[in-house]
């Protein structure tokens, strides 16, 4: 229980006892002055029914605040609920986003690898016949070197 809780029970209790060792005082009749005239009742008894009747008023409106406060604590947790699916919901599309993304990025870098790819193997081939041709020319050249300084050599 908590300390408030406690007390409030004590005091209750403690009201309880009074009351009953002076119930004698309390249903005592005495004149009592109303606006326009005055009557015999029991002071003790209107008091005391007066003090019953606030703290049920009072334990009323507790449970009343308690009861709109719980209330709206689950209207506030279904809110928040919703918002968080929403959050999840948008986290996955922009997920689902990066993927499309992603997967058009990698297409295009792989076309363009292809595509230098391909002209580099061209390039490859152009410079492959172009050293073919000057090794060719090379070679001839040689031979015919060779061949000149043959016929020098046949001819000393």
């Amino acid at each position: 229980m908590k300390f408030i809780n406690l007390l409030l029970l004590i005091i209750l209790i403690a009201l309880v006892i009074f009351a009953s060792l002076n119930w004698q005082a309390i249903i005592t009749p005495v004149p009592l002055a109303l606006l326009f005239t005055t009557a015999e009742a029991p002071l003790g008894l209107i008091l005391l029914s007066v003090t019953a009747l606030l703290t049920l008023l009072f334990l009323g409106f507790v449970v009343y605040m308690q009861s709109s406060t719980l209330m709206i604590r689950r209207k506030l947790n279904k809110e928040v609920e919703e918002q968080r699916k929403l959050a999840n919901e948008a986290e996955a599309s922009r997920f689902t986003e990066l993927k499309t993304y992603l997967e058009s990025e990698l297409k295009n870098l792989n076309a363009q690898s292809n595509d230098v790819h391909t002209k580099l193997e061209t390039r490859l081939t152009e410079a492959e016949t172009a050293l073919k041709g000057v090794v060719e020319e090379t070679g001839k050249t040689l031979s015919a070197y060779i061949g000149e300084l043959d016929d020098r050599i046949e001819k000393n």
